[in-house]
């Protein structure tokens, strides 16, 4: 039997893989604690469960759903970026389009945008489904780096002018995976400015903007004038209302850009079903306290994770936002190489940061989406240790 020739060309998805290992040792009666994936271990909040249960009794929720979703639950999410982020005007029949979670509309728009050949602007490192989606198009990646000296935003005036020519879109992603570092307005600007000058379309995924720490408030990128000439913005209830499991998310802005996507989806899928569509509608219009409580969670466990690696002399920058804790490897270590030490002297199981890419090399990615009791027994365990000389070359 054969097959198509992009399977050779993609690399395991970074979380099957820890996912097979995690097994493996659990299997092995091994004790695992796992800063690997990040899926909220805090409960979806009981009312938007109660909705769930409801609407599922409804016949009508038993048949097929439209792919751009409920009108309710469009002008829920133009009604919630107006009270959370102050956009206003967001027109829920051409500006909003509900998602089968955000990774379904993050793959699926490589589709609308690129054609063989075509370059898409991309971060390195990076969620891998940006360039996954890039390739199933058949586009060409230009890798942006992230790096920590420019606060792991990407150098827009180091991109030559006939790669930017070229480019059909660019993604950006703050609050950031995996790095947690965050834009403010003024990079913003500048990407506008950027997009505006070369006719290059921008795709933010913002999934992470309520996940924040010390204070922040994380923007988004549709309150900066001039976005959505350019833009849309991806957003997810994942990680907000610990809603991994029900698969719901949402790209707004661009009305052109939305049509585009949702033409590529009504070919593909057949939409969210609508009882859990009305369940979005509880999240997105009933109370949100609940999202300051989860952040009071993660911060202690984040504060817990850094004073352990700064113990171990590892460098770290406390992250303002999203659900991860960046940090550098010992000298002489690679990712790979510190990530088996940390699983084979501890049974900690992290990310190694070149799974993001090749500027992820020299760094792993720690989730706080881990229950306080597993935090605490990592937390131990790296204070018990001293980390051993790296490995030969």
């Amino acid at each position: 039997m054969k097959f198509s020739a992009r399977l050779d060309k993609l690399a395991p998805y970074p979380f099957v893989e820890i996912s097979r290992i995690i097994a493996r040792k659990r299997a092995e009666g091994v004790e695992i604690v796992t800063f690997g994936i990040g899926d909220p271990d805090i409960p979806t909040p009981e009312p938007i469960i109660d909705r769930l249960i409801e609407a599922s009794r409804t016949p009508a929720n038993h048949r097929y759903p439209e792919t751009d979703g409920l009108p309710e639950v469009r002008e829920a999410i133009a009604d919630w970026y107006k009270s959370r982020f102050g956009v206003d005007g967001l027109d829920p029949a051409s500006e909003v389009l509900p998602l089968i979670g955000a990774k379904e509309g993050i793959g699926h728009a490589a589709f609308c945008f690129l054609d063989p050949g075509d370059v898409c602007l991309i971060p390195d490192p990076a969620y891998p489904v940006y360039a996954a989606g890039t390739l199933f198009a058949g586009g060409e990646s230009y890798v942006m780096p992230l790096l920590e000296e420019n606060g792991f935003l990407p150098d827009l005036e180091a991109i030559p002018a006939e790669v930017a020519r070229d480019a059909k879109v660019m993604w950006l992603n703050y609050p950031n995976n995996p790095t947690g570092a965050v834009a403010e307005k003024a990079y913003y600007e500048e990407a506008i400015a950027f997009a505006r000058e070369y006719d290059i379309g921008i795709l933010h995924d913002a999934a992470y903007s309520e996940v924040v720490f010390d204070g922040y408030k994380a923007l988004s990128f549709l309150e900066v004038e001039g976005a959505k000439d350019v833009g849309i913005e991806f957003h997810s209830l994942s990680k907000c209302f610990n809603m991994t499991g029900w698969r719901f998310g949402s790209a707004v802005g661009n009305p052109d850009m939305v049509h585009a996507l949702f033409t590529i989806k009504s070919n593909l899928d057949s939409g969210i079903p609508q009882a859990i569509q009305e369940m979005a509608i509880e999240a997105l219009t009933g109370p949100q306290d609940h999202i300051d409580s989860n952040n009071a969670i993660y911060q202690v466990r984040r504060d817990k994770v850094m004073d352990a690696l700064v113990r171990l002399g590892l460098g770290v920058v406390p992250p303002k936002a999203a659900l991860y804790v960046w940090a550098k490897v010992p000298p002489g270590y690679t990712s790979a190489s510190f990530t088996a030490r940390l699983l084979d002297d501890l049974a900690l199981v992290v990310t190694p940061g070149s799974s993001y890419g090749e500027n992820g090399e020299g760094y792993i990615r720690l989730s706080l989406t881990t229950p306080d009791e597993m935090i605490d027994k990592g937390v131990d365990r790296l204070n018990s240790w001293n980390i051993p000389p790296p490995p030969e070359a």
